[in-house]
């Protein structure tokens, strides 16, 4: 599963231009760790309570403890194989299905068996065993079925239940999580075909334990089965699921059915399929076929969105040592979809902002997301957490992946630019919320779908490729997939496969970085007096009464002109020293220079040193740490003497920041031409097109007259970034009258960077008469896109209400009661504040805000609301 939060949109390109654009600040909401709570006022109360009242403190917590356990799901039965036959009542949004299931009690005898059934209506249910076939009693409550059995049971019989159901996944659905925002497990999408330009579809997502919503199963992911499904679909559309397609049967009246047999076991959640009137591109990777689905029209697009699917399955296969295990792999774009992606078993699912058209794709910058679902298929499908208190083993492995593949394909540099952007995830959210990696305490499963479980996850794998090497973690994870094969692992697990190939003991590492929380709070200091025996002091300054005192490598470095040399030392206590004994005068230390230490740092350094740490460091990474602290610190001496080195940096980034930073100080390129020269050619000749936005951003803000025949030379690119970028180059014109038939001519356009500048040019020229025009590109910028195309939207119908602003406000107020992404709510939210100055609007607002379940968009409602409240 990937979880996509308004951090991942990846806008720096439009951050940096847009005059309209709403910043976002989410208010965090989390939920406090009653049993940590409740141990520390046991401890602080010692001293004003008697130490009967103490010993009664502490059982309370303890008992809590017991109480909010949440083990591994007991396996009383175990389930061989799933046969269903489904068929699909649109109009009423249901499944009409009935089921075979194989099954044999787990260890001990049992009388009773009892399935995940969410919300069905059920007939009789039967009971087969050596050709006996017989009708058995059944409670049921809604969402579990208690079979009674004819008689007990034991470890050596097989059984088959059966029967006929009508599943209501709309019925008791909503409350999901940050990472998964709804659970009704299967979706209809414009199921009557109401919404112009939008395709019906059926799909499914079941992480956690929402796949019973439209099967009866055990929904634990401790459960594995082989799996038959099939599906009753119109002959002129598509199906994809699981496994492979045995068989398609031409039912007549316009019906098809088509067989998905999965041979090779598999939890509940990962059973999925979807149907649509999908265009497909094929490819290949050794004997694996691979599908692209997208909706018809966007083929030439999923060509290049998923082009590196071959290259990354071979890069893990090798990587591994396991080929990847499933007999093929199709990644499926649908409408509506409730994450980022899901890595279903050879089937995975992705949202709808990877549907892009051949030119949209160019940019496409969705490797990462591809990477994170083709890892699960060995990290989750494959080998599967066996509880959810363990889905770090499925998610942080996965979250890794996409460091491994950017360092395979983009190089280091870029590869630790996302490890920087992951780690910085989870600081902002250990700040209202530190729990164990690994933790059996929670409420909702729902929960554990944070940036502890991912980012953290794979911050933490990472440190230990650098502890152990690169060869004996890989040979450790081999160990893990070749004795786990198609298995159920916890944390131990995978520490053993470890401790197997390594020789070592490691529980110290796993003790504190995953079963426990929390991270590293060191500060340096550094003592340069003698300069051939540099002093480095480390003081650990975390909480140690809720976060461990860690133990860990430190890499130390310096350079002695070009020649980099570095020391390793083992922190092993709340305060250490440690003597450099460099031999050779140092003048500047560099501490942990290529990111690779999970800790809050702290460290003096000037402006000057973090200059000299740009200039010497031969890690990008270190070089990009150093001008972004400088723009932070605002030390322009600094930062202006570093701008043309950094503007021809290698790693491209380091030239987009510098490009930002000069976009700030555009005064800079009066004083020195030169650099005005540079950025011209950087527009045309980058190797980056965000480099190349990024330039035409600079001179868009520094002399759009000026550079008014750039503009219009580069507005046709083929890059959108770069087309988007000249095009508000030439809206930001103002010596001159532009043409308004040359704006006119991108009004037709769809990709948000091109609309967003036509929409700025209504705007900003009282261009009347373009009311239809904002509500048809509301209605057709999907994604990202439309979150920023709202503002706009918005302060159009405000500056204009006679061109439709009570239909505009209308459909805001679609957006924010209906949409199901949690980013699109928020942005319909801010633009409907631009007419809360109506009784009747402000009263909408307020029933809308209250339906919202998202517990950050409801604390980000409340504060505004209140605000507008006391306004009034």
């Amino acid at each position: 599963m990937n979880q996509l939060t308004l951090n991942d949109l990846n806008l720096r390109w439009i951050v940096s231009k847009l005059p309209a654009l709403y910043f976002v600040v989410i208010l965090m909401a989390c939920k406090t760790n009653q049993v940590a709570e409740n141990t520390i006022l046991a401890t602080e109360t010692h001293t004003i309570m008697g130490d009967s009242a103490m010993i009664e403190a502490l059982i309370a917590t303890e008992e809590l403890a017991i109480e909010n356990y949440q083990s591994s799901a007991k396996k009383d039965f175990d389930i061989l194989h799933t046969d269903l036959d489904l068929a699909f009542d649109y109009t009423n949004q249901t499944v009409l299905g009935t089921a075979v299931l194989t099954i044999k009690p787990f260890f001990y005898p049992q009388k009773e068996l009892i399935l995940d059934a969410q919300d069905f209506e059920l007939g009789k249910i039967f009971f087969s065993q050596n050709g006996k076939y017989e009708s058995v009693s059944y409670q049921y409550d809604e969402a579990k079925i208690r079979i009674k059995l004819p008689q007990e049971l034991t470890r050596t019989d097989t059984f088959q239940i059966t029967f006929d159901y009508t599943a209501f996944p709309e019925r008791n659905a909503g409350e999901g999580s940050a990472a998964i925002t709804d659970t009704k497990g299967l979706y209809f999408v414009d199921p009557m075909d109401t919404v112009p330009d939008k395709p019906s579809m059926i799909w499914t997502q079941g992480e956690t334990a929402h796949n019973s919503k439209w099967f009866p199963t055990i929904d634990s992911p401790n459960e594995k089965f082989t799996q038959l499904i099939k599906l009753t679909v119109v002959d002129s559309l598509i199906s994809i699921g699981n496994g492979e397609l045995i068989r398609q049967e031409d039912l007549g009246d316009g019906l098809r059915k088509d067989y998905w047999e999965m041979k090779l076991p598999h939890s509940p959640y990962l059973a999925a399929f979807a149907i649509g009137d999908f265009g497909k591109v094929t490819a290949q990777w050794e004997d694996i076929p691979l599908g692209y689905f997208v909706e018809k029209g966007y083929e030439k697009g999923a060509e290049k969105v998923f082009k590196n699917t071959p290259e990354m399955m071979g890069f893990f296969s090798d990587l591994l040592g396991v080929k990847y295990p499933w007999p093929k792999y199709d990644q499926i774009v649908v409408r509506d979809f409730v994450s980022g992606a899901m890595e279903n078993t050879t089937a995975s699912i992705f949202m709808e902002e990877l549907r892009l058209t051949e030119r949209e794709a160019i940019d496409s910058e969705w490797d990462y997301i591809i990477a994170h679902e083709l890892f699960h298929q060995w990290f989750g499908d494959y080998v599967t957490t066996e509880s959810w208190a363990n889905i770090t083993l499925n998610e942080g492995f996965a979250n890794y992946s996409e460091f491994l593949w950017s360092e395979y394909k983009y190089g280091a540099d870029e590869a630790k630019l996302k490890l920087i952007a992951e780690t910085e995830n989870y600081f902002a959210e250990a700040k209202i919320k530190q729990v164990d990696l690994v933790r059996f305490e929670y409420d909702n499963a729902e929960d554990l779908f944070d940036s502890h479980s991912y980012s953290k996850g794979g911050a933490i794998l990472h440190m230990l490729r650098e502890y152990l090497g690169s060869e004996a973690f890989y040979a450790g994870l081999h160990t893990y997939l070749v004795e786990h094969a198609f298995e159920n692992v916890e944390v131990n697990d995978l520490r053993i496969a470890f401790e197997e190939v390594s020789g070592e003991d490691l529980n110290w590492f796993f003790n504190q970085w995953f079963l426990d929380k929390g991270h590293p709070d060191i500060y340096f200091e550094v003592d340069y007096s003698d300069p051939s025996n540099v002093l480095i002091t480390v003081s650990q300054r975390q909480d140690l009464s809720t976060t461990p005192l860690y133990q860990f490598p430190l890499d130390v470095s310096w350079y002695e002109g070009i020649v980099r040399k570095s020391k390793q030392f083992m922190v092993t206590k709340a305060s250490q020293q440690f003597g450099l004994e460099n031999k050779s005068p140092v003048e500047l230390v560099l501490i942990d220079e290529q990111k690779n230490l999970l800790a809050k740092k702290s460290i003096e350094m000037s402006p000057d040193q973090m200059r000299e740490q740009f200039k010497s460091s031969i890690f990008g990474i270190a070089r990009y740490e150093a001008l972004d602290s400088l723009m932070a610190w605002e030390a322009t001496t600094e930062l202006e003497s570093i701008l043309p080195a950094a503007l021809e940096d290698q790693f491209w980034s380091i030239r987009e920041s510098a490009l930002s930073i000069l976009q700030s100080h555009p005064e800079w390129i009066s004083d020195t031409p030169e650099l005005e020269r540079k950025v011209v050619a950087m527009s045309v000749n980058d190797s980056k097109n965000s480099v190349r936005a990024g330039a035409l951003d600079v001179l868009s803000t520094y002399g759009p007259d000026k550079h008014f025949s750039s503009f219009l030379k580069l507005v046709n690119d083929s890059s959108y970034l770069v087309a988007g970028s000249a095009l508000t180059g030439l809206v930001t014109v103002s010596e001159q009258e532009v043409d308004s038939s040359l704006i006119e001519g991108f009004a037709t356009e769809r990709n948000f960077r091109m609309v967003i500048p036509v929409a700025d040019y209504y705007i900003t020229h009282s261009v009347p008469g373009k009311g239809n025009w904002f509500i048809n590109q509301a209605n057709s910028i999907s994604g990202e896109g439309l979150y920023f195309f709202l503002g706009y939207f918005s302060e159009y119908f405000s500056r204009f209400p006679a061109e439709g602003e009570m239909d505009a406000v209308t459909f805001l107020l679609e957006k924010m009661e209906h949409d199901s992404r949690n980013y699109v709510r928020l942005g319909a939210f801010q633009g409907l504040l631009s007419f809360t100055e109506k009784a009747e609007v402000m009263s909408r607002i307020s029933e809308a805000a209250a339906q919202e379940t998202d517990p950050e968009l409801i604390m980000y409602y409340q504060y505004f609301l209140e605000a507008l409240k006391d306004e009034n």
